[in-house]
């Protein structure tokens, strides 16, 4: 493909090039490029949608979130799946078991959870190699990332996983660039920093970065300290940024040395898929990762529906938000509520829209008549 045969030569001249203040335009302008060229590819490989990319591997979005299982071949992600879902994922010795996209349905605190088993990937996945680019596409789609480990491979096999996801657009684990970058038709670059700025980035620097997108006029105010590259997914726009979870899978073969050595690595859950050791840990990664909420409904004049809850995914979740979750058009006829739970001090409490819900509150909604 002609993109990656150009992403590799600017690579190349991205890693001959010093590292320095005097570089640091350059470097950025390359990085600019790259960016251009792997967004192509990117909807290329979605079909300039969001669907997850090809035969096999677009499987439809069911119940309250979806959570993708991502790693190389053989590390036990189909024995994972088969493990929290109780769906069969043919599991073996040999590495490419999986070729497609199985889905599963795990039940947790009431919330229906789709475990997505994607194939493995492998280094230069996010070039195409061994349908990389279709497994990354499928990733996107989720609402969170377990990233399967095998504890007896080196754990340079996580670095690889990252920069893989990493070219695609996925950032793991990151808070969105609070940037506000808008385009104009004219009036030049407004360039303004609510903090010192002391990873390189600056007006000429954004200018020059700019540049490479054919955008001369445009407003720019920086709310903390970023690098070039958090501006140019601001500006690329096409990246999405997911929790994610080290599953660092057969713990059963190591040592308590080796398990204090792992114990180090942050946002990591050690578990035994075979043994079914630590699952329950797991799971209460998973939902604490997801910040999902739970929101029991009450008909007027019965006792509230504690099978089925609400889940809600914001922080800080509305009334509004609530009524969106049930139906789009329930917020046009909302009178007011009637909230039992943490979130208000009398029980039951008269609230409007905007009032932030707390966990198993329990919700009347009231019409207009």
């Amino acid at each position: 493909m002609a993109q990656l045969a150009k992403i590799a030569e600017l690579q190349a001249e991205y890693d001959r090039t010093q590292k320095n203040k005097a570089t640091n335009g350059h470097l950025g302008s390359l990085k600019a490029k790259m960016a251009k060229l792997r967004r192509e590819l990117l909807a290329e490989a979605t079909g300039g949608g969001g669907g997850g990319g090809g035969e096999g591997f677009d499987v439809k979005k069911s119940g309250d979130t979806r959570v993708g299982l991502v790693g190389f071949p053989s590390v036990g992600k189909s024995t994972l799946l088969t493990t929290l879902t109780g769906t069969f994922s043919e599991a073996a010795n040999y590495e490419f078991t999986t070729l497609t996209a199985i889905p599963g349905t795990m039940k947790y605190r009431g919330a229906k959870i789709q475990i997505l088993d994607l194939p493995g990937i492998i280094e230069g996945a996010k070039d195409g190699k061994g349908r990389g680019r279709q497994v990354i596409s499928a990733a996107r789609t989720c609402n969170m990332i377990l990233i399967v480990l095998d504890c007896m491979k080196p754990v340079t096999h996580k670095r690889i996983i990252e920069h893989e996801l990493g070219g695609f657009g996925i950032r793991l684990n990151q808070e969105v660039p609070d940037i506000t970058f808008r385009r104009k038709n004219g009036g030049g670059l407004n360039f303004q920093s609510s903090v010192p700025q002391t990873k390189g980035l600056d007006r000429d620097v954004c200018t020059r970065l700019l540049k490479e997108f054919r955008i001369s006029s445009a407003d720019i105010f920086l709310r903390g300290d970023y690098d070039i590259d958090q501006f140019i997914d601001v500006v690329n726009g096409d990246c999405i940024y997911l929790p994610a979870l080290y599953v660092m899978n057969k713990i059963d073969q190591l040592t308590i040395e080796e398990l204090d050595i792992i114990d180090q690595m942050p946002y990591h859950v050690p578990i035994s898929g075979y043994h079914r050791w630590n699952m329950d840990d797991l799971m209460e990664e998973i939902w604490d990762a997801l910040k999902m909420m739970r929101i029991y409904t009450k008909p007027k004049g019965q006792i509230p529906d504690y099978d089925e809850p609400v889940v809600l995914h914001a922080v800080k979740p509305t009334v509004e938000d609530f009524c969106n979750r049930l139906h789009r058009g329930l917020i046009k006829t909302f009178h007011y509520a009637w909230v039992w739970g943490s979130s208000v001090k009398h029980q039951p409490q008269r609230v409007g829209k905007q009032h932030v819900l707390h966990d198993e509150d329990v919700v009347q909604i009231v019409k207009k008549v």
